[in-house]
């Protein structure tokens, strides 16, 4: 019953540090995109009101994978570290979690600046979802892909 209770302790402490982190994620991605993010999201339009042709289908791609790919990272950092002692563990996971959010936001810098036009722009305009989203959305799974390799 003791190994049970620890087990259901570090899960939750897991839970707790993978959920900040997420969060984090999506606050840095709410930094590097125009507007605010959840507006997009939502379909807000310029008197406030929410309606579905306001909202970006390209932002709701671009975030879930931004958010997959973060996920991913913690994920793999805790499966890889989980027996080793509980601060240990979560150090791996902070620093890799961190990593993983640093180097997404590197990376949609440079996918914009390798690619024609305002990918913060395009990403965030109502509508259907744009080729560039895909993009954008393919690098920050990548980015978390190669980081999860480098855990393991």
């Amino acid at each position: 019953m003791s190994d049970l209770l620890s087990s259901l302790g570090h899960a939750v402490v897991y839970a707790v540090l993978a959920g900040a982190l997420l969060v984090l994620a999506y606050y840095v991605l709410d930094l590097v995109t125009p507007g605010h993010l959840g507006s997009h999201l939502r379909g807000v339009d310029e008197r406030g009101d929410e309606s579905v042709h306001a909202a970006s289908k390209s932002a709701a791609v671009v975030t879930s994978a931004w958010l997959v790919s973060n996920a991913a990272v913690l994920f793999t950092a805790i499966w890889t570290n989980g027996a080793r002692d509980l601060g240990e563990a979560l150090g791996w996971t902070l620093a890799f979690g961190a990593l993983g959010i640093v180097l997404n936001a590197v990376m949609f810098f440079v996918i914009e600046a390798i690619t024609p036009g305002d990918l913060r722009k395009i990403v965030t305009s109502p509508g259907p979802v744009r080729p560039l989203a895909y993009v954008a959305a393919s690098s920050a799974l990548s980015v978390g892909l190669i980081v999860c390799a480098s855990i393991a």
